[in-house]
């Protein structure tokens, strides 16, 4: 296998740093709309679970508008059949992510941890997960 020019090698390199550090800033983005209804939920007596799904539901949406628009650039399928097999992906992953954020809250409370640090580990796990997810299944 013939090997990539440096310089090719170089350019591609930094296309990934910046679309990784835009989705970092869009995640953060959702994030804030995410723990923002979580912590408001919270406050007003919900079920930590419920509250955290609620949350992650929120930031989906958000992370979708920022995603699309700011993060892969040309990767957004044209509209049509494309397009909506491209979000159903996205919603796809959007859903594991909340699985895996609403199993670590509830594990997490019914094991007496404040919910709020377990909604912590919940947030580095899925984004983890959701990155890899979205960067080499929904986006490439």
């Amino acid at each position: 296998m013939a090997e990539r020019p440096p310089d090719m090698t170089a350019a591609l390199l930094r296309l990934i740093d910046m679309r990784l550090t835009r989705y970092m800033f869009a995640s953060v983005g959702a994030l804030a709309v995410d723990l923002g209804a979580f912590l408001a939920l919270l406050a007003l007596g919900t079920w930590p679970a419920g509250a955290s799904a609620i949350g992650y539901s929120l930031g989906i949406l958000a992370h979708w508008l920022m995603s699309s628009r700011a993060v892969f650039i040309g990767h957004v399928a044209q509209p049509g059949r494309a397009r909506t097999r491209q979000k159903a992906l996205f919603v796809g992953s959007a859903l594991i992510g909340l699985a895996l954020t609403t199993a670590i809250v509830w594990a997490g409370d019914t094991g007496g941890i404040d919910p709020r640090a377990a909604k912590l580990v919940a947030i580095a796990v899925s984004f983890f997960v959701i990155w890899r997810l979205r960067s080499r299944v929904v986006f490439r």
